[in-house]
């Protein structure tokens, strides 16, 4: 089974749990799966696991502080991924407009300039219409990994 790495961006733990409630579940199902509450680079150029982004978004459509650093090594040094399998989960608030899910978006965007593959569609969760964000991402994230 397929070795996942969860890239977390979390301001006040919403998205963190989330991942850990995947974790969780997809390793009783026999996947290998790390959480990285503060990933950097490395954390994705020293192996090809999948990747799956699990991140809130703040201000107006921004990336939490501990998911800016890896986004910036990102975008400034590009690492060639070519075919690597990411998907991406994203939490936010409709009512911010046009910078709802900003950072899920953020994110796709650098991924696919690394070459990488985009796996499934993106999961947005908004806060307006759901209590618990990790019932919801966990149905999205049994039914990526088979894609992937």
């Amino acid at each position: 089974m397929a070795a996942i790495r969860i890239l977390t961006g979390s301001v006040y733990g919403g998205a963190l749990q989330t991942a850990k409630t995947i974790k969780t579940t997809l390793e009783s199902e026999g996947y290998k799966v790390s959480v990285l509450e503060n990933p950097s680079l490395e954390d994705m150029t020293a192996n090809d696991d999948a990747l799956l982004v699990c991140t809130s978004t703040t201000g107006q459509g921004e990336l939490p502080p501990n998911l800016l650093p890896f986004y910036i090594e990102l975008k400034d040094q590009l690492p060639q991924q070519p075919g690597r399998p990411f998907g991406v989960i994203v939490l936010g608030d409709s009512s911010y407009g046009d910078t709802f899910c900003g950072a899920g978006e953020l994110m796709e965007e650098a991924l696919y300039e690394t070459c990488a593959r985009k796996v499934g569609d993106t999961l947005k969760i908004d806060a307006l219409e759901t209590i618990e964000p990790e019932t919801e991402a966990l149905e999205w994230a049994r039914q990526w990994v088979t894609q992937i």
